[in-house]
């Protein structure tokens, strides 16, 4: 499938209900959407709308931008925040939303963190997100979109890392063309780092 809306729909409909129901996986906490880019329809910020309207769509919320922050979401830290002692990829839950006050509590692994609406640029949901975002984690069950859309990112590297990400299944959506773009697509740049030249030359100190 390669239409934009159809695809999003499927993708929806296998993430929040076809894998759970098959697989007795939890959409929230087990299955993770994953596309190439942030942006535009196929992109993670509007595959996370469509996403929390069918896993989460009531309860208290708090808009901010573009965003309406809910209780339940699953939702990533984006930034680096020694303050509150979180980082950059964490995955957490909204565990309480304060219209009143403009803050939500959001419970990571081991503790509560609240945000105040100045600093809720910090977050983002978290149902998808880009290929990119996802380096270095893990989820029981990856859904990862590969559309003609995406042609200017498709590359073999990417691919397998969305690939990779799923530790118990792997389910590709998207355009056959597309896919095999990536697979062709094994263009690596090279970094001139002038590393091996100062090996050679014996340096004790290379950086």
């Amino acid at each position: 499938e390669d239409d934009p809306e159809r695809l999003t729909a499927l993708a929806v409909e296998i993430a929040t209900r076809r894998i759970p129901a098959r697989f007795r996986l939890n959409p929230l906490t087990d299955v993770q959407v994953l596309s190439p880019m942030r942006r535009f329809q196929l992109g993670a910020d509007a595959l996370n709308l469509a996403l929390q309207q069918a896993v989460n769509p009531d309860g208290p919320a708090l808009q901010h931008n573009n965003w309406l922050y809910r209780q339940g979401d699953r939702v990533m830290q984006l930034r680096n925040n020694y303050d509150k002692n979180v980082f950059n990829g964490d995955i957490g839950f909204i565990a309480a939303v304060d219209p009143e006050n403009r803050s939500i509590e959001v419970h990571f692994d081991d503790q509560q963190v609240v945000y105040k609406s100045s600093e809720l640029d910090e977050l983002s949901l978290a149902y998808a997100c880009s290929i990119h975002k996802s380096q270095g984690s893990e989820y029981p069950a990856a859904v990862i979109l590969i559309a003609n859309q995406h042609h200017h990112l498709l590359q073999r590297n990417l691919l397998y890392t969305a690939i990779t990400r799923g530790r118990r299944l792997v389910c590709l959506l998207g355009s056959r063309k597309a896919v095999q773009t990536a697979i062709r697509n094994n263009h690596i740049l090279l970094r001139r780092t002038s590393l091996s030249q100062r090996l050679s030359n014996g340096a004790t100190n290379p950086c």
